[in-house]
């Protein structure tokens, strides 16, 4: 029998956590190798473990998989959360690159130059509620089906509603408007792997404070 996926990656969300997120959800148990400085970082690079010398990095079922959606699409597929025919598939695709598209938005919102944060958290608050939100809220809406595609749980219903706490984080008004987008939540968060996950103490990683901002611009060599 295989072991746990390892997943390598500083103790931070970043771009690990949605893969965090949609194992947690798949009821996949995984362990966590975390990079807690530049030396590490080079380390996996010299022994070969980076394909492209960057992380995040999963072994899985024999493999040193990297680049975040190569990633998420393997465990989409692995563990039946991708659809069932290519139609399906493409429907996922599209609502999961939207998802991304904003949460790439909020993702960097940290990292943000102080004098541009402001500005940059007000287009993330229109663009939820004017572009994202509203489309996701139309989609649930035209089929009034408890799930994105095909009636059944698939990783856009996960990543979206992984994004959803994500905006809340921010202002826990921009889903007021939305109660099919509230429901979805609701629905999810209450599936045995996912309330598991949500419960203190599991492998989620909180919101981004400047100790562990700081520690991975140390590990990143950002500015």
């Amino acid at each position: 029998m295989a072991g746990k996926p390892m997943l390598h990656y500083f103790n931070g969300r970043g771009r690990m956590e949605s893969i965090r997120w949609l194992l947690a959800a798949a009821g996949v148990e995984f362990e966590e190798k975390f990079i807690e400085s530049p030396e590490d970082l080079k380390k996996l690079v010299n022994e070969g473990s980076l394909m492209f010398q960057q992380v995040p990095m999963v072994e899985i079922d024999g493999m040193k998989l990297v680049q975040t959606r190569a990633i998420l699409n393997y465990i989409a597929t692995k563990y039946n959360l991708y659809g069932k025919d290519i139609k399906e598939r493409a429907l996922i695709d599209m609502y999961v690159e939207g998802v991304a598209d904003l949460g790439e938005m909020i993702l960097l919102l940290p990292v943000a130059p102080p004098g541009e944060k402001d500005a940059k958290l007000a287009l993330i608050k229109e663009k939820t509620t004017n572009r994202y939100f509203p489309a996701f809220e139309k989609v649930l809406k035209s089929h009034g089906q408890d799930y994105l595609v095909g009636n059944k749980l698939s990783r856009a219903d996960i990543h979206l509603v992984e994004l959803i706490y994500y905006v809340e984080e921010l202002d826990p008004s921009l889903i007021a408007s939305f109660p099919l987008l509230k429901a979805l939540k609701a629905r999810v968060s209450s599936l045995p792997t996912v309330k598991k996950f949500l419960q203190p103490g599991s492998q989620r990683k909180p919101p981004l404070d400047q100790k562990t901002l700081e520690q991975g611009r140390k590990i990143f060599k950002l500015q």
